[in-house]
């Protein structure tokens, strides 16, 4: 069970909701759509599976995540946000917005899956963002933006494929640099979209 602050404060009930460590991520994951217990852990590396448990239990009992089975053929169980959970996204801009301030380049020691780009582009542009298909490749991981929203895995009939690395996909959102990636496809769908992402201000 959570400790809670015990302050009759909205800033601190929040936290007491979403303010443990994994919390957020384990939302911002969900933001994907609805995931398995195993999708959930592969996309939280150095998380424990006693931790990811509680997290998910604790934000179940909060309201904010909920577990449904999928119909045949998947007949699989997953988790994903309810409508209260996903009130969370503007807050997740922000911190998106926030923390790309001081983000810099990767490092070596960095993990990164093309979903933690494609997730905070979703939150900071939402209704504005320009339509379009595009997929971002990193090996064989593979994240997708469609219209705005973010969604986890391929889709059928991209408008864009971009590959590269972490450190490539870094300097073509942040320094609007292109080497370090392949294009695929509409360059010009994708100059606007990159154009429609703000430029963090460098704290």
């Amino acid at each position: 069970m959570a400790k809670h602050y015990d302050q009759y404060c909205p800033v601190a009930h929040s936290l007491d909701v979403v303010g443990d460590r994994w919390a957020l991520l384990v939302v911002r994951e969900l933001m994907q759509g609805p995931k398995r217990y195993t999708d959930l852990a592969e996309g939280l590396p150095g998380i424990g599976t006693n931790i990811l448990a509680a997290r998910l239990r604790d934000l179940e009992a909060a309201g904010v995540v909920t577990k449904k089975m999928l119909p045949p053929p998947a007949a699989s169980r997953v988790y994903e946000l309810t409508d209260y959970g996903l009130e969370l996204k503007p807050v997740m801009r922000e911190l998106a917005l926030w923390g790309a301030r001081s983000l810099g380049p990767p490092t070596a020691a960095d993990e990164f899956f093309p979903g933690w780009l494609v997730c905070p582009v979703d939150m900071i542009l939402g209704p504005i963002a320009p339509a379009g298909r595009f997929e971002f490749r990193v090996g064989d991981e593979i994240a997708s933006l469609v219209d705005g929203v973010a969604y986890a895995g391929p889709i059928d009939d991209p408008d864009v494929v971009v590959e590269g690395d972490a450190e490539g996909l870094y300097y073509l959102f942040i320094e609007r640099r292109l080497d370090g990636v392949s294009i695929t496809g509409d360059r010009a769908l994708l100059d606007h979209l990159i154009d429609a992402v703000p430029q963090p201000v460098v704290a």
